[in-house]
């Protein structure tokens, strides 16, 4: 059983103190509730609710041409829609039918722009706890996401633990460190300095897409480690049926057109067909405010009314969110009492590894859904006598050698 819908939650009021008239939230659900078996998916930066394959949508569904975790979620997979009953919503903000930037505001009739109040992930959680609460969900069997979608996990477990028996932090942090908040102010001014932004005003008009793609871009190369890259593209020509539309300068055509230039402008031109600019930067903001001891004395102090079980699971070749930092969140439960595995992920996707290598990522989600974190597929390496060699150190950085 599986539904694509949108509900009204009526006004809604941010975190910021600014309200509007009327929050829709688009959802999918898929499998049959029980009354116990519900499991929250939470995406991550640019998805959207189309968490699994949906053989009525011919798998094309808001916006993206594929379900984003089809892999992992469905039917026999490691979240398996025939036992559990998933719910994956589009967070306030976006652009895949939730309301945001590109919505028209009731009381203008025009789009929202930047006139939209600003959001943080704790809008994204109340928002979710509105629409389960309105499908009839109270407590939740697992709540389960990656990346910014793993923040999301940790904001539900400091703000409703009671609400939440099991769940999954993947390629996630308590917050962002430095270097990525610095990357992201790059891709946000990227869009801004566009001619075309006009101050988030831009609907009716044309779109900042260049602005849009080079802040995909420099996503992108957050996303990949710097082992992938070389495997994947090296310093190879394109190879020369592969031409640049228009060299960005009088050199350029002197020199070659390397692959990954290609990749790059591959993947900038596909998601600048299909996401909002506006949604981009009131999105990277959310993730980049994210701070789990906001309003704690620490991350244990913010996690200390859990009684569920958590799994932090990472990746060693992610320098987005890296090993440490999922280990760091690791001892803050253990701090504070609360159950908790750290899974690490031997890898060489980079960020990317949790939407890729859906055959590492699924067993331990498998095995926690159904047994706990004494699921078989789950060990807790901190406890191993090997510890320092359990943990990647971030040489895998694209700016550290």
């Amino acid at each position: 059983m599986t539904t694509k819908d949108t509900i009204d939650l009526g006004e809604f009021r941010f975190e910021s103190g600014e309200s509007i008239p009327s929050l829709e939230v688009a959802y999918e659900t898929y499998g049959e509730f029980t009354g116990d078996n519900a499991v929250l998916v939470c995406h991550a930066l640019t998805g959207s609710s189309h968490v699994a394959r949906r053989p009525d949508a011919g798998d094309q569904t808001a916006g993206q041409a594929r379900a984003w975790w089809g892999d992992v979620v469905g039917a026999g997979k490691a979240i398996d829609t025939t036992e559990y009953y998933v719910v994956c919503a589009n967070v306030p903000g976006s652009c895949y039918g939730t309301t945001g930037p590109a919505s028209t505001n009731p009381e203008t009739g025009e789009p929202y722009g930047t006139d939209f109040p600003p959001v943080t992930v704790g809008d994204w959680t109340r928002a979710q706890r509105q629409l389960l609460d309105a499908l009839g969900v109270g407590r939740l069997h697992a709540v389960v996401g990656g990346s910014v979608g793993g923040m999301n996990v940790l904001d539900w477990l400091r703000r409703y633990p009671d609400d939440v028996g099991r769940a999954a932090a993947i390629a996630a942090a308590s917050r962002l460190d430095a270097q990525c908040l610095a990357l992201d102010t790059v891709a946000r001014r990227a869009i801004t300095s566009d001619p075309n932004w006009n101050g988030g005003h831009y609907y009716g008009g044309p779109e900042p897409e260049d602005g849009l793609a080079r802040a995909r871009q420099i996503g992108h190369i957050m996303y990949l480690s710097k082992a992938s890259m070389a495997r994947k593209f090296g310093r190879r020509s394109a190879g020369r049926e592969t031409v640049r539309e228009q060299p960005p300068d009088p050199a350029a055509a002197f020199f070659p057109y390397r692959e990954v230039e290609s990749y790059l402008d591959y993947q900038a031109e596909k998601f600048t067909d299909r996401f909002d600019a506006n949604s981009y930067l009131y999105m990277t903001r959310a993730m980049d405010d994210f701070d789990l001891s906001a309003g704690y004395e620490s991350d244990a102090d913010a996690l200390a009314a859990f009684e569920g079980e958590l799994l932090a699971l990472s990746f060693t070749g992610d320098w987005h969110f890296t090993v440490e930092q999922s280990e760091a969140l690791a001892e803050a439960c253990r701090s504070a009492g609360v159950d908790v595995a750290h899974h690490v992920v031997e890898s060489d996707h980079g960020h990317d590894a949790f939407l890729v290598e859906p055959e590492k990522v699924g067993p331990p989600l498998a095995d926690l859904l159904e047994a706990g974190l004494a699921g078989r597929s789950i060990t807790d390496t901190a406890d191993e006598e090997d510890e320092p060699e359990e943990f990647a150190p971030v040489h895998a950085s694209l700016f550290s050698e």
